[in-house]
């Protein structure tokens, strides 16, 4: 290197540490599975349930094949191809998962100044395809719950309210309000391994969720003999586990949707249903918002789009409705425009081409 080639590294070192830019060669040494590590660490605002999975992705996937490289070595187009081929192999949750893991990593080498630009990021990746909800009309939700084997009731508080599996089976006597038909969500029990862990419901907040009437009594059954901090479902002492859904297992969900002749589905349809019951009873989006946990009626629409696709029908229907009933229906149906005067073109819907309407129009 000549002397004026290393001034100019050297203006350029003092300028890059000057603007924030310096990255030293050495630090881009440190390895994936080094930072990985102090990266897992980190993540002590995940629930239990969620940094389960995400061990089991880095340990499973993401540590064999990027555990022992340095970051400062690792190419866009070797990311590329380490998705493109777990794409091949695993569902697109999965991948994405895996691939979340590594792109996490690397930006926390970014803002460690150890690299310069995350080369994981920008990276094709596969697109989820949203699996279809299953809903069960109020008929299919009672055929079920007298099949289910003395699960009854409890098939009908996950179908009627929309309480995710870890909130009603952490349900306790204490948190019922028998006078408004209430239920208090405030806590959630999620298996750990063989563990269940308690802790806040999914979205971090309680919230109040209303039960009918026709529950009111079994629910009381289910409150004889307990205390206040007794669980409302099983014996009261004992979390209920999920029961198992998996084809190649047999549990009383499974032999009770047998039973009852419906459809393969897990546990958490049933709070799918609720949301399909509540709406078509007329519910509102902010209501069902609420009594889900939603974190916003946004995420409910999201969530559940297909099911407001009849009320376009209806919005048509009331829209015409509350033309006919006003002066400017009055006015079309005599042929006369808007502000008055008489219209040359004849009104005459039951002579028009509808066929050609749909071909062309727009």
């Amino acid at each position: 290197m000549t002397k004026k080639a290393a001034e100019l590294f050297l203006a350029s070192t003092e300028l890059a540490k000057a603007r924030g830019e310096f990255i030293d060669a050495a630090a881009a040494r440190m390895t994936i599975g080094e930072l990985g590590a102090l990266w897992l660490k980190s993540q002590t605002h995940l629930k239990p349930s969620t940094l389960r999975v995400v061990e089991m992705a880095w340990r499973v996937h993401v540590a064999p094949e990027w555990a022992v490289r340095g970051i400062g070595g690792v190419l866009h187009s070797e990311v590329q191809a380490w998705v493109s081929a777990l794409t091949r192999e695993m569902s697109a949750t999965s991948v994405l998962r895996a691939y979340g893991i590594l792109a996490a990593i690397l930006d926390v080498a970014v803002k460690d100044r150890r690299l310069a630009l995350n080369p994981a990021r920008s990276v094709t990746l596969p697109r989820k395809v949203k699996k279809a909800h299953v809903y069960l009309s109020h008929e299919e939700v009672w055929r079920l719950a007298g099949a289910s084997s003395g699960h009854d009731t409890l098939v009908l508080m996950l179908a009627y309210t929309g309480l995710r599996w870890g909130e009603v089976t952490g349900l306790k006597v204490k948190h019922l309000n028998a006078l408004r038909r209430r239920v208090n969500v405030t806590e959630n029990a999620v298996a750990y391994g063989q563990v269940i862990h308690i802790g806040t419901p999914k979205s971090h907040e309680a919230r109040s969720v209303p039960y009918p009437q026709f529950l009111a009594e079994p629910i009381a059954q289910l409150c004889y003999g307990k205390g206040p901090d007794d669980l409302l479902f099983g014996d009261g002492n004992t979390h209920m586990r999920r029961p198992n859904t998996s084809k190649n297992q047999t549990s009383w969900f499974i032999r009770a949707l047998a039973s009852a002749e419906l459809e393969s589905m897990t546990v958490h349809d049933l709070r799918h249903s609720a949301a399909s019951l509540a709406i078509s009873a007329g519910a509102n989006v902010k209501a069902v918002q609420r009594m889900l946990g939603h974190a916003s009626a946004a995420m409910t629409l999201d969530t559940y789009a297909d099911l407001f696709d009849d009320d376009l029908d209806a919005v048509s229907v009331a829209l015409d409705q509350a033309a006919s009933k006003s002066n400017v229906g009055k006015m079309w149906a005599n042929g006369e425009r808007a502000h008055g005067q008489k219209s040359n073109v004849p009104v005459n819907v039951g002579s028009l081409n509808l066929n050609s309407c749909a071909e062309g129009g727009t």
